[in-house]
């Protein structure tokens, strides 16, 4: 990452740039599984450390299976990687046109080939999410090596509020505040059934199941 800061400095600060720290924490976390802790997943990102110049991805077309810069987020993370991305207020993101509507193509190792399944269902919530919730102050949890979420908490114009929670390991719950006492929640990728009532105090008990995230929205 420090490149990429000489890089806008020497660029007098009017660059943008693609964040592939971001990324390879993205391509680190899909393959180690629960044994990545998630508090370090911003850690030498753009994203973290200028996040108005960072342009992030979660894949390109550079470095899916058999292209030069091969290093490719595995399918069941990609959903918590574009959550990341879509759903936080820094960073101006971009959609891989393959993970949106999926792609198939010979391997450049002989055998089957190699299929990027569509993730269409859930970009599309959480670009609606994004539109509708993703906006006021931010708050992260990063307080638990597998389960880790962040809230969004409105402005005037867009007054409802949103809980992220994500984990890639067993299913997993936070504890988070949202400034709404007494408020009800629904899970907009349907991971989870069961609604969240905020308290009197307006924190909620967010949850997730394994492997997955859940966005959750003031209704």
């Amino acid at each position: 990452v420090a490149e990429l800061h000489h890089y806008i400095a020497q660029s007098g600060g009017v660059m943008s740039l693609f964040d592939v720290p971001l990324h390879f924490n993205f391509h680190r976390a899909s393959r180690m599984g629960n044994a990545f802790d998630m508090r370090t997943i911003l850690d030498g990102t753009l994203m973290k450390e200028a996040p108005t110049r960072a342009v992030t991805f979660v894949e390109n077309h550079d470095s899916q299976p058999c292209q030069s810069l091969e290093s490719p987020v595995e399918p069941w993370f990609k959903p918590l990687a574009y959550a990341f991305i879509l759903l936080r207020g820094e960073g101006y993101p971009c959609v891989f046109y393959a993970d949106y509507d999926g792609a198939e193509y010979p391997s450049c190792r002989g055998g089957g080939p190699v299929v990027l399944p569509s993730h269409r269902w859930l970009i599309d919530r959480f670009l609606w999410a994004r539109q509708a919730y993703g906006f006021g102050d931010q708050h992260d949890y990063f307080d638990h090596p597998n389960t880790i979420g962040w809230t969004r908490l409105g402005n005037a114009d867009h007054p409802g509020a949103m809980a992220v929670v994500m984990t890639n390991g067993s299913d997993g719950n936070k504890w988070m505040n949202v400034f709404r006492p007494n408020a009800t929640f629904y899970d907009l990728t349907d991971h989870v059934k069961d609604k969240v009532t905020t308290n009197a105090d307006g924190w909620g008990n967010f949850r997730c199941t394994g492997g997955k995230v859940s966005v959750w929205l003031q209704e």
